[in-house]
């Protein structure tokens, strides 16, 4: 087994009344238990704060000992028994409809919690690239998407969660503690991996958003067929590059190093621009109906179904773009685009949102690894657009509305996105040698902690249990600020 792969299917849109109220009793029986899990751990770094000798949990294993032994104690429920004597004595009965959920669901948001804990603490200490994390915060009923995870075991030699039972229907998945739920999607091709022992259940999720209940399975699944990868390519070969440039006029230009263009996307649906009419007409009904009435909740059930909607005509666009990039080169290179400061420009930055360019970039990065292939980026500052592709002179900059590269030097002229193609083509290639962690977006060094870049970790930042001593000196990941243009 060489990855891991999701299989996201819909409930049917008329589901039971009873597997509704089992779907959100599971969703809030997450959510409690991730509150929970979150409270115990605030007490007990309260109580260490007032020099109390108690034990943090803070991985996941220790958080799930812990739930576990307070929902089965007083503080979680408890009631006074009163003899004939007239004596009373205090019975502790712990949560009350702890078995009217499977005890997983609580099990897995434990592990979320720390799974939060450990990557607050690896941003405090500059051992986590991106944005500093902060710690995790409480679910609230209202703003939180219900969901919970359910692992997969077996029971009687089969397992707890099996898509497409013989009992159930083909276009079915079966779920412990819920039962069989009719989906949309055909549930052909996973059932054939499954039968032929090239993927095994990991877990499922089960998710609602704008009224829809999912079904995500994830798998881990063996690695693609010979036949569907790319070729092993010798590592003193450096050529058979592609650069990939994403812009706005057209989504998506690749060419390679000889200038010749092997790709181009220009009828990119843009869901979010043709969806703005009735957008902006849902949005009105909900700003007219009275504040927690029936009538509003309804009406902002109907603009989620309709965001729905254009966030799945992307994902879906996306993904076609993706699988013909990677099914027919095996190493791309695209530039690295700072998408959150582009969004500043209040110009752009509905359509930058609209082309989804991190998420090609994603997809582009997973599909690829999964055929053999190679996708590096360009550093952020790389002026893949105002350098010619020909003399390799950086000219000034380029506004929006030219669309033809002109070089003052030696007079080469070519299409604005195809030059910036080339010449991420280009750095690719003269790049290719270097040694990349997977993780990261700059070339790996050897710089000790106190020479390289990134946050400076303070006594006890380590855990809350750490004695306050800093972590040993460790070779660390110079990455490279992340910025990039529009074209």
């Amino acid at each position: 087994m060489g990855r891991f792969a999701a299989f996201r299917f819909t409930v049917d849109a008329s589901p039971s009344p009873s597997q509704v109220v089992v779907l959100a009793r599971h969703a809030g029986a997450a959510r409690f238990a991730f509150n929970q899990c979150l409270a115990l751990v605030k007490e007990a770094l309260d109580a260490k704060r007032r020099g109390v000798p108690v034990v943090v949990p803070w991985s996941g294993f220790d958080l799930i000992n812990a739930f576990n032994s307070w929902k089965t104690s007083a503080a979680a429920g408890r009631r006074f028994v009163v003899d004939a004597a007239g004596s009373v004595e205090i019975v502790a009965t712990g949560l009350s409809w702890r078995a009217q959920v499977c005890q997983q669901v609580c099990e897995e948001a434990a592990v979320d919690v720390g799974r939060g804990l450990a990557a607050w603490a690896d941003s405090r200490r500059g051992e986590r690239s991106g944005r500093r994390v902060g710690f995790p915060r409480f679910k609230r009923k209202g703003r939180t998407r219900p969901s919970f995870r359910i692992r997969c075991r077996m029971k009687a030699g089969r397992p707890s969660i099996r898509v497409g039972d013989p009992t159930a229907g083909p276009r079915s998945v079966c779920l412990p503690r819920i039962g069989v739920l009719r989906v949309r999607e055909d549930t052909r091709r996973l059932r054939r991996m499954i039968r032929t022992g090239r993927a095994h259940i990991r877990y499922a999720t089960v998710s609602c958003k704008a009224g829809r209940w999912t079904v995500t399975v994830t798998v881990e699944a063996a690695d693609l067929h010979p036949a569907r990868q790319h070729p092993p390519r010798p590592d003193a070969d450096g050529g058979g590059w592609v650069g990939v440039d994403r812009g706005l006029a057209a989504l998506v230009v690749a060419a390679d190093t000889t200038g010749r263009e092997v790709a181009r996307v220009d009828d990119a649906p843009r869901p979010l621009r043709a969806a703005l009419p009735r957008l902006r007409r849902l949005s009105r009904q909900v700003s007219r109906k009275q504040r927690g009435s029936r009538n509003r909740a309804e009406a902002v059930a109907r603009l989620g179904r309709a965001h729905l909607r254009v966030a799945n005509v992307r994902r879906y666009f996306l993904h076609e773009v993706a699988n013909q990039l990677v099914k027919t080169h095996d190493r791309l290179a695209l530039e690295t685009l700072h998408t959150a400061g582009l969004l500043r420009n209040r110009r752009l930055a509905a359509a930058i949102s609209d082309a989804g360019w991190a998420d090609l970039a994603r997809i582009i990065g997973y599909k690829q690894r999964w055929r053999g292939g190679r996708a590096t980026r360009a550093p952020r500052w790389y002026p893949s657009t105002r350098m010619c592709s020909a003399c390799r002179i950086v000219g000034p900059a380029l506004p929006l509305s030219v669309r033809v590269f002109r070089c003052g030097e030696c007079g080469h002229t070519a299409d604005r996105d195809v030059n910036a193609a080339v010449n991420l083509a280009v750095w690719a290639e003269q790049h290719h040698a270097q040694t990349r962690h997977p993780e990261v977006r700059g070339p790996v060094i050897n710089a000790s902690r106190g020479d390289g870049s990134g946050q400076r970790p303070r006594a006890g930042e380590t855990s809350p249990d750490d004695g306050g001593t800093p972590p040993p000196r460790t070779p660390v990941t110079a990455g490279t600020p992340e910025k990039g243009g529009v074209s």
